[in-house]
């Protein structure tokens, strides 16, 4: 017998140290340096491991850019959604005795150049920037990602034609684009602009959810899923689908801001939206002339949507990191 059963010692197991040599650990003292059923691959207790989504939204509600980003957001949607909760009046009332003046109550902002309440068409300017943004974006994600999706699946003459269609749309500047198509356009609605934005937004979506599709498609659960039978129907939306829905998730939430600051944009060219109707890019134009004698009609809604774009990019930017592997 040896030593360690003559003595009545108890079985450890060796563990190599740094230095090269051995240790002998009790069996108790082993089971420590186990894994616990809670560990960091696992969801918990049950021991089932957690999805990318679960994975995504654990990062995220501990990353303080997600959570800043998103209570700015929140705001929005609630100012959008009901701005006479916190700005009273309309924000088509105008007294031109007032124009040009300072903060003073009842306007915290003062008033533009037409003694209009900065303030509140500020607010009201919310709704429409939001809208816009949102719409653009439902629109843009969802014709790219199915035309992108169909082509990356099936490939083929429907795939070369679609990436020839995209990059002719690639060539076209947006601003110059947006001049020509919407300086025709005598609507005063935001649908003409949500449309000019998706017609020139999706092929971004389309080549990133196509790339997102042929990578996923070549995955063995896809093989083996088809290798069972599994309809091409079945296969692209219970397999491939959830797995590549995350880069463009990813680049629609930074797509958000930047359709914001589009829509402003056209707006302050005159050729987007157009009085009476409210909004950030509108107020900016009408406040250009003034800058010197009445600064603050220009700053207030230009910081408006500074930080309404820079919220959408920072949400964008925090979900990435939650959702690419690559980077945990």
């Amino acid at each position: 017998m040896s030593d360690a059963q003559d003595t009545g010692a108890p079985t450890g197991a060796v563990a190599g140290t740094g230095m090269g040599g051995a240790m002998d650990l009790a069996t108790s003292e082993a089971r420590t340096l186990e894994r616990p059923p809670g560990g960091p691959d696992t969801g918990g207790p049950s021991g089932r491991p957690r999805s990318l989504g679960s994975d995504a939204w654990h990062d995220l509600r501990r990353n303080p850019v997600f959570l800043v980003s998103a209570l700015v957001i929140l705001f929005l949607v609630f100012i959008s959604l009901w701005p006479s909760a916190i700005a009273s009046g309309s924000p088509l009332r105008c007294d031109l005795a007032k124009a040009q003046e300072g903060s003073q109550p009842g306007a915290p902002f003062g008033y533009d150049g037409q003694g209009c309440n900065v303030y509140t068409r500020t607010v009201y300017g919310a709704r429409t920037s939001v809208a816009v943004g949102v719409c653009a974006t439902l629109g843009v994600a969802i014709l790219g990602s199915v035309l992108g999706g169909l082509a990356g699946f099936f490939g083929g003459a429907g795939d070369s034609i679609l990436s020839r269609i995209t990059d002719i749309f690639f060539a076209i500047p947006v601003v110059l684009g947006g001049l020509v198509l919407l300086s025709v356009v005598t609507s005063n609605s935001i649908w003409p602009v949500i449309g000019f934005m998706v017609l020139l937004g999706w092929p971004q979506i389309s080549r990133i959810a196509r790339g997102a599709v042929i990578t996923a498609k070549q995955n063995d659960y896809v093989q083996a899923a088809r290798s069972l039978g599994a309809s091409p129907a079945r296969l692209l939306l219970r397999h491939i689908a959830p797995n590549a829905v995350a880069p463009v998730i990813v680049v629609a939430t930074i797509a958000l801001g930047t359709y914001i600051a589009l829509e402003a944009t056209l707006s302050y060219l005159g050729v987007g939206l157009k009085p009476p109707s409210v909004s950030w890019g509108i107020d900016i134009s009408a406040a250009s002339p003034y800058i010197r004698n009445a600064p603050h009609a220009l700053l207030w809604p230009s910081g408006a949507l500074a930080v309404t774009v820079l919220a959408f990019i920072m949400l964008g930017d925090a979900v990435r990191d939650a959702l690419d592997p690559k980077l945990r």
